[in-house]
C-alpha cells in the first residue's frame, strides 16, 4: 500500500471511511482476489491516489472477507467504488471503467482548486470591495473554467453593478448545464425584475404618478420593479398585487407574472413568499 491507499476491514471501516472522509474524499474499492474486472481497476485506482498526492484516500476493502460490510452498503457486484465525503456515501460506480472514467469521477468529488479564490471574493464581497470581489472572482474563473458557483457569484455580482447585459451574458452559458437549479432560478429572476425596471426610473416621481392616479398601473408596475431590484420585495409585491386586483389582462398578465418571478427569487421557504402566495390565489380564485 501507498500513504494514499489503505487496506480497510470491519474493525477500522468507521475510523478509516466515516471520519476520515470528513477531511478529505475516500473511495472505497470493495474487491475480491479473483475478480477479473479487479486486477484492472485496481491498479488504475492506485495510480490516481499516488499521482492525487492526498486530495483523496482509497480504501480497499476484500468484500470475501468483509461480507457483512459489503452487505451493508449494498454491493451486489464487484468491482464497486464507493465515494465518501463528510461521513456520508455520496456516489459510487460499478465494473471496470477507463483511467479517464475514474479520473472524471474523482474530480467531481474534489473541491476546486479555485474555491479559495471564490472564498476570498466573498469576504471581499462582505467588506463592499466591488471591484476586488470582481477581480478574484475572474481569477478563481481563469483557474478553473468549470467551477460553478464561482461563474454564478460572477453572475450575481454584475447584477449588483447593474451590468445587465453581461450578467445575462454568463448566465446564458451555464444555465443549461448548472446543477444548482435552484441558485440558477433566483439570478434568472433578478436579472429579469432589473430588465423589467426602466433605466432612470424615479421612485418619488412614480409615487406622485400614483397618487395622482391610482390606476395608472404602468407607474405601478415600473415602481414595483424598481423596489423589486432595491430588494423592497415585500413593496414590489404590494404594488404587482394590486395591478391583479385591478386588471388581470394589463400587460398580458405582467402582474401576476413578476409576482412569480419574485417568488422564485426568495423561495418558497420565505414568509414573505407563503403570505402573498396565498392572497394571490385567493384573489385568482374569485
Amino acid at each position: 500500500m501507498t500513504p494514499h491507499t489503505i487496506d480497510v476491514s470491519e474493525s477500522n471501516f468507521m475510523q478509516e471511511v466515516i471520519e476520515a472522509s470528513q477531511r478529505v474524499p475516500v473511495l472505497v474499492d470493495f474487491w475480491a482476489p479473483w475478480c477479473g474486472p479487479c486486477r484492472s481497476l485496481g491498479p488504475i485506482l492506485e495510480k490516481l491516489a499516488a499521482e492525487y498526492q492526498g486530495r483523496f484516500r482509497l480504501a480497499k476493502v476484500n468484500s470475501d472477507e468483509n461480507q457483512a460490510l459489503a452487505g451493508q452498503f449494498g454491493v451486489r457486484g464487484i468491482p464497486n467504488v464507493k465515494a465518501f465525503a463528510g461521513g456520508k456515501m455520496v456516489n459510487e460506480f460499478t465494473g471496470a471503467l477507463p483511467e479517464s472514467a475514474v479520473r472524471e469521477f474523482i474530480d467531481a468529488l474534489l473541491p476546486s482548486p479555485a474555491e479559495p479564490l471564490r472564498l476570498e471574493a466573498q469576504a471581499a464581497r462582505a467588506r463592499g470591495e466591488a471591484d476586488a470581489t470582481r477581480k478574484l472572482l475572474l481569477q478563481a474563473i481563469r483557474l478553473d473554467p468549470k467551477h460553478e458557483q464561482a461563474r454564478l457569484d460572477l453572475v450575481d455580482v454584475l447584477l449588483d453593478a447593474g451590468d445587465l447585459a453581461e450578467a445575462q451574458r454568463l448566465l446564458d452559458e451555464i444555465a443549461d448545464s448548472a446543477k444548482d437549479r435552484s441558485r440558477i432560478d433566483a439570478l434568472a429572476a433578478r436579472l429579469a425584475l432589473a430588465q423589467g425596471a426602466p433605466a432612470g426610473a424615479d421612485a418619488a416621481a412614480l409615487r406622485a404618478r400614483l397618487d395622482a392616479d391610482p390606476a395608472d398601473l404602468e407607474a405601478r408596475l415600473a415602481l414595483a420593479n424598481l423596489l423589486a431590484v432595491q430588494q423592497d420585495y415585500a413593496g414590489a409585491l404590494e404594488h404587482l398585487m394590486e395591478i391583479v386586483r385591478r386588471d388581470r389582462t394589463f400587460g398580458e398578465d405582467i402582474g401576476r407574472k413578476t409576482m412569480l418571478q419574485i417568488f422564485n427569487l426568495l423561495g418558497s421557504d420565505s414568509e414573505l413568499v407563503r403570505g402573498f402566495r396565498g392572497e394571490l390565489s385567493r384573489i385568482l380564485n374569485r
